[in-house]
């Protein structure tokens, strides 16, 4: 099979492939930040967490499977230890973390809940000094220093506005970051050996039985049965908010880079904030903003310095 030509990243990209990579790179973030919204919208009907994951993984779900299925005929067939590895991920990486999110969209604000798992690099760098006892420079330390202050502005912005259980809301997403650095970081050495699509495809194979099984073991299946708008925004969450986010991330990387694709994602939390604002009425304040610039400003030197 013949595999995708990796980015040169000793000459200078093309203009055009540059700009089509960071419009890709940027559009996929946006998608994806986005299903916070769709989340949104849906606990409106009142519906549960539960309930809005199952639905979303019924209707991405065929994709991946398909994906998987032509892996699984063009390729050579997985190891047992690589097969158990990607169940233990895939619960992890996007049942987990993906479970966690949502319950935490309950309690708290939207750009709060991007802003959270905006950090899942830092969790990420300081496994790497905790476990694999990594190095981690002064100017990577003050990255990190932007990083938490500007999240502890926003939360104690959130906090006072009495919005919910926002300290409750928090730990939730908190969790859901830090089970996708985990994610991360178990997948590093795999990715390389059997390539990024076909391990995502799997994962989220996992990830889907895992949620809509949740959903039978926990609700009746009267429960399946929702107003029109339930159907609309799960499809719009299960395609648009993650099935294209995927894709387009991977198209990104291969164009432009993970370095550079990482980079034009920042506009996620911005995004994020500003729909908040636009769809559910959310107040943007000039500290959200300020905590929302300190966080971006020390991801990306983060991301410079890595």
């Amino acid at each position: 099979m013949k595999r995708s030509t990796p980015v040169n990243t000793g000459a200078p990209l093309p203009r055009a492939a540059l700009v089509s990579g960071l419009a890709i790179a940027v559009a996929g973030a946006v998608l994806f930040s986005t299903k916070a919204i769709v989340a949104k919208l849906l606990y409106r009907y009142q519906i549960d967490a539960v309930t809005l994951i199952a639905f979303r993984m019924l209707f991405s779900l065929p994709v991946f499977a398909a994906v998987a299925l032509w892996k699984m005929r063009t390729q050579p067939p997985l190891a047992v230890r690589d097969r158990w590895r990607i169940v233990g991920l895939g619960l992890l990486g996007y049942y987990l973390s993906s479970y966690l999110d949502f319950l935490g969209l309950q309690h708290i604000s939207v750009g709060l809940e991007r802003l959270i798992l905006f950090l899942t690099p830092t969790f990420v760098l300081l496994a790497n000094m905790l476990v694999f006892k990594r190095r981690i420079g002064a100017a990577a330390w003050a990255a990190l220093g932007l990083a938490y202050a500007g999240i502890v502005l926003v939360f104690v912005h959130d906090l006072a506005g009495g919005a919910g259980n926002t300290a409750l809301g928090a730990l939730l997403v908190l969790g859901s970051a830090l089970a996708y650095a985990v994610y991360l970081i178990g997948t590093g050495e795999m990715v390389r050996r059997i390539g990024s699509l076909r391990l995502v495809a799997y994962a989220m194979c996992v990830s889907s039985v895992a949620c809509i099984g949740q959903f039978f073991l926990l609700r009746p299946a009267g429960m399946l049965v929702q107003p029109a708008g339930v159907y609309w925004l799960s499809l719009v969450n299960g395609v648009f908010c993650t099935i294209f986010p995927v894709f387009m991330t991977m198209a990104a990387v291969q164009r432009i880079g993970a370095a550079t694709a990482s980079q034009a994602g920042m506009i996620g939390p911005v995004s994020t904030l500003f729909l908040g604002a636009l769809i559910l009425g959310e107040p943007v304040t000039g500290v959200q903003l300020a905590g929302t610039g300190l966080v971006l400003l020390g991801i990306y030197t983060l991301s410079i310095k890595q």
